[in-house]
């Protein structure tokens, strides 16, 4: 099962799309979380294309909903961890999203090195979705 990333997203909803999720994973093996729904839908402008996607995001099953102070406390830990490794994480929010996947045992669908970073100091299971 994929957790696909906002940085993913972003390239998915792109016009012109320059990346086709299915070409890269059988969409019934995809989930999402509110943090990643959150970055994704914030970027909209065009009020069509927000209700487009919202309802396409909504349509994934959602994993940590409701957020749970557990899983705020496994982001700060892998941020932390990070930065005592000596490794930048540029966002506390891909922390989050991390926190969420390890939960739950999903591979990150990703195109932020956030990620690799992330997984190089826990058990994440992160995958590059662009070349």
């Amino acid at each position: 099962m994929f957790l696909v990333d906002s940085s993913v997203w972003v390239e998915v909803f792109r016009k012109p799309s320059r990346f086709r999720l299915p070409a890269v994973v059988d969409l019934d093996e995809v989930v999402t979380c509110l943090p990643v729904l959150q970055e994704v839908l914030q970027g909209f402008q065009d009020e069509r294309a927000f209700l487009l996607a919202r309802d396409a995001m909504f349509a994934f099953p959602l994993v940590e909903s409701p957020l749970r102070r557990e899983v705020f406390e496994e982001a700060v830990r892998l941020y932390r961890s990070a930065r005592r490794a000596g490794l930048s994480v540029r966002s506390g929010v891909d922390c989050l999203i991390a926190a969420c996947a390890l939960r739950n045992g999903l591979t990150v669908l990703h195109h932020n090195r956030d990620f690799e970073a992330l997984a190089r100091i826990c058990p994440l299971s992160a995958r590059e979705a662009l070349p």
